[in-house]
């Protein structure tokens, strides 16, 4: 999903932990997909991770519970 070209078409962060909303077109229309990451510093630079330690699990949830609403809000009428 995320190849470097495509942009996610919302973002929502809490802290450390960062959810990506990504449409992709399909014959059935558009489909969201997300993805759940997690910031940390290595020396100076900034990275991601797609592991979480115990104190971040109810981030995560809380995150992945904005992304549904986010995507069920701005989701068609149609599907």
């Amino acid at each position: 999903m995320a190849d470097g070209a495509n942009k996610p078409v919302h973002e929502i962060r809490l802290g450390r932990i960062k959810a990506a909303i990504w449409a992709n077109d399909t014959e059935h229309g558009v489909r969201h997909g997300v993805t759940i990451l997690r910031l940390y510093k290595d020396g100076d630079q900034w990275k991601e991770t797609p592991s979480f330690g115990r104190d971040d699990l109810l981030v995560v949830a809380k995150i992945a519970d904005q992304a549904n609403t986010w995507i069920y809000q701005n989701a068609s009428s149609d599907g």
